[in-house]
């Protein structure tokens, strides 16, 4: 485990491998690098002869945070994210990879330095653009439970949700950001989205898209759109958990396939 210190937040990561392209995975909100693994969500780990970098993003697993809630707006963790790599692998093209939060970040990072990505697979893609005001307003009220109520509150409401079919096996896991920085977190969340969609047309990156099906958090409408706007992308839909368990061979053959200098679709 190492840390890299920036504005005014510890992330914690850790680096697999040591010869080969890097490969940065990133979480979704509330999560963790560990939390995913738990989730089945640690898509890196069928890739051979890479490096790869885990990281938790501030305020969730082991990084540290602040109570300002613009730092967790996604072109603020882009920043984040772009630091890192900067700190890890200076001048180095990436393969970037991130489930909904992670997603969201990728995206900012990639039109904030485009040269820096060869490939993005974004994964389960958020609520963004029309459908992002409810979400936001879903956020809100959850910060405001959080103060009043507790985090137990919280975690009692997200136990009651629907879970995804692709999901239905997942163990139980818990919300990897602690009492005291959660509304912030959320409240970040809520007054950010994903890139206008004639800025996503403009990254010219290959993309692989994973979404699955039943989520209202992560609908198949924000990744349908993701993938008509980019022009070198392809999508893949999960509606089982048995789809969810042919991701990490899917991803290491994209992003085999990118790095031989091909454009797999």
């Amino acid at each position: 485990m190492a840390s890299f210190q920036t504005r005014g937040a510890s992330l914690d990561y850790d680096v697999a491998g040591s010869t080969g392209p890097l490969v940065v995975q990133l979480h979704g909100l509330t999560s963790s690098r560990e939390r995913d693994g738990q989730l089945g969500l640690n898509l890196a780990r069928a890739l051979r002869d890479h490096r790869i970098l885990r990281y938790d993003a501030r305020a969730h697993g082991r990084s540290t945070g602040t109570l300002a809630e613009a730092d967790y707006s996604w072109p603020s963790l882009a920043d984040d994210l772009l630091a890192l790599l900067d700190h890890v692998a200076p001048g180095e093209e990436v393969h970037g990879v991130g489930p909904s939060m992670g997603t969201g970040t990728l995206l900012h990072a990639a039109l904030k330095d485009p040269a820096r990505f060869a490939s993005l697979t974004l994964v389960t893609p958020p609520t963004a653009w029309k459908r992002r005001a409810s979400q936001s307003e879903t956020y809100l009220a959850n910060a405001a439970m959080v103060e009043q109520e507790g985090i137990a509150a919280f975690v009692q409401r997200g136990s009651t949700a629907p879970t995804p079919p692709a999901l239905a096996h997942a163990p139980e896991t818990s919300v990897a950001v602690p009492e005291r920085l959660l509304p912030a977190v959320m409240r970040g969340a809520a007054a950010t989205d994903l890139p206008k969609g004639k800025d996503v047309a403009a990254i010219g990156v290959p993309a692989l898209i994973l979404a699955w099906s039943g989520d209202r958090s992560h609908p198949l409408s924000t990744a349908q759109q993701l993938h008509a706007r980019m022009p070198h992308s392809r999508i893949v839909v999960a509606r089982t958990p048995y789809g969810i368990m042919a991701w990490p061979g899917l991803f290491a053959e994209f992003v085999t396939t990118v790095g031989s200098g091909d454009v797999p679709f």
